[in-house]
């Protein structure tokens, strides 16, 4: 599969989201018809399409959204069983505080709890400021890129975690939500992002304990 897209109407990009497709129609068969998969792989890639700065790798951060979305919407269905708590971090850009927010529950909790994060309005990249005090304790998150928020990945959360959006971040009814007043680290320097990091792992730890008492 090719990496790289010239446009998002290039014959070589529908290509690639028809192969996508196919994937994902043999992945899910018998759970989801063709059009509902067509219709989630290029409404997912041009939703990343418009606001990511990087188009190089659209088509591979479009398989791994698309994923998650038909994951998340079996799963709300019942289509596939829910083995663990998941939780939903929300922020504005989903390019620093909820993406710190989710490599550090993932670190914590081993594979025992499903994370997700997401934008209400998502910005272009990563804050490279973010992603160098996160290199710095050990977690990657040079690959992540950010991801607007969608019904599927909110309905099939439990915890759902607010970091300033406001009223542009939508209620779900029976969601627990917590609010985490946390600096933005936009245009803050290195020293600053490490404060707000380490601010939110300690966050992290304590909802850890909530959700895996027995852990």
């Amino acid at each position: 599969m090719s990496s790289s897209v010239e446009s998002a109407n290039s014959p070589s990009t529908e290509h690639a989201l028809n192969h996508l497709s196919d994937e994902f129609a043999n992945k899910f068969s018998g759970v989801f018809a063709r059009e509902t998969i067509d219709r989630y792989v290029h409404e997912s890639y041009m939703s990343l399409y418009r606001t990511s700065s990087v188009k190089r790798w659209l088509i591979l951060s479009t398989e791994r959204f698309v994923n998650d979305r038909l994951e998340a919407l079996a799963r709300h269905q019942g289509a596939m069983p829910k083995t663990m708590p998941e939780v939903l971090f929300i922020c504005v850009p989903n390019a620093g505080r909820s993406q710190m927010a989710a490599a550090l529950l993932e670190h914590y909790a081993q594979g025992r709890i499903r994370v997700a994060s997401a934008g209400s309005m998502p910005g272009d990249r990563i804050n490279p400021a973010v992603i160098e005090a996160m290199s710095e304790i050990g977690l990657d998150l040079s690959k992540e890129f950010p991801k607007p928020l969608t019904d599927d990945i909110a309905r099939a959360s439990d915890v759902i975690i607010t970091m300033g959006c406001g009223d542009a971040c939508p209620v779900y009814f029976g969601k627990r939500y917590l609010d985490w007043e946390l600096e933005d680290p936009d245009q803050k320097s290195l020293e600053q992002v490490r404060l707000i990091r380490d601010d939110i792992d300690r966050r992290v730890i304590t909802l850890v304990a909530e959700l895996l008492p027995d852990a």
